[in-house]
């Protein structure tokens, strides 16, 4: 794979085995790779000669590098690694992959891997709606959204089109909403309106 090095990178340090998470990330994204361990030959504040390991890999073409170093400051949400995917079956995918050995699902799209690292695994989708001119159904979107621990992409659209509102969930006088869709949708989306242009055209 060819790769062109790059300035801005990120760096992360683990107290332990840091090849073994970068051999795992690699594994689960494509025009991912791991490329090496290097081992530093000075004494430092995490131990003698050889105690410090600092890694290379890329994932999806992204440099990173990593260090195992023992103990310092642990993974927090402070710092969160985001996957935008294309559809529901890229997003299981990744979600299912990172939890293997010991990861666990937390809310909206975060999960955190067995060595501690904050992802978010989300839709493409889901930013398209919540940056939508129509403010409702960008917050009925969100609202569906904050209610999930894994994305779910049909529950969102249906909360960004409405579906499923009731009357007592209108304001007074107004109309019931029309059905909206962002301009970017899932290929689940757009396959269920190429089925539904089939169906109609063979009962002409």
């Amino acid at each position: 794979m060819a790769k062109t090095r790059q300035k801005l990178f990120p760096f992360l340090w683990y107290a332990k085995d840091a090849e073994g998470a970068a051999r795992f990330y690699a594994s689960i994204f494509p025009n991912s790779s791991f490329d090496g361990v290097t081992t530093t030959l000075s004494e430092s504040p995490s131990g003698p000669p050889g105690s410090v390991k600092v890694v290379d890999f890329h994932l999806f073409g992204q440099r990173f590098q990593a260090m195992t170093a023992g103990e310092h400051d642990t993974f927090n949400d402070a710092v969160s690694l985001m996957v935008e995917c294309d559809d529901q079956k890229e997003l299981d995918r990744y979600w299912s992959a990172l939890l293997k050995g010991g990861g666990k699902g937390v809310a909206c799209g975060w999960l955190i891997d067995k060595y501690g690292v904050r992802w978010q695994i989300t839709p493409k989708a889901l930013d398209t709606m919540m940056k939508s001119k129509d403010k409702a159904a960008a917050k009925r979107a969100t609202d569906a959204m904050m209610k999930m621990v894994k994305i779910d992409i049909a529950t969102l659209e249906a909360a960004f089109d409405g579906e499923g509102e009731t009357a007592d969930e209108r304001p007074p006088g107004k109309k019931p909403m029309k059905r909206r869709r962002p301009k970017l949708r899932s290929t689940e989306a757009r396959a269920r309106r190429g089925k539904r242009r089939t169906t109609r055209r063979s009962q002409r």
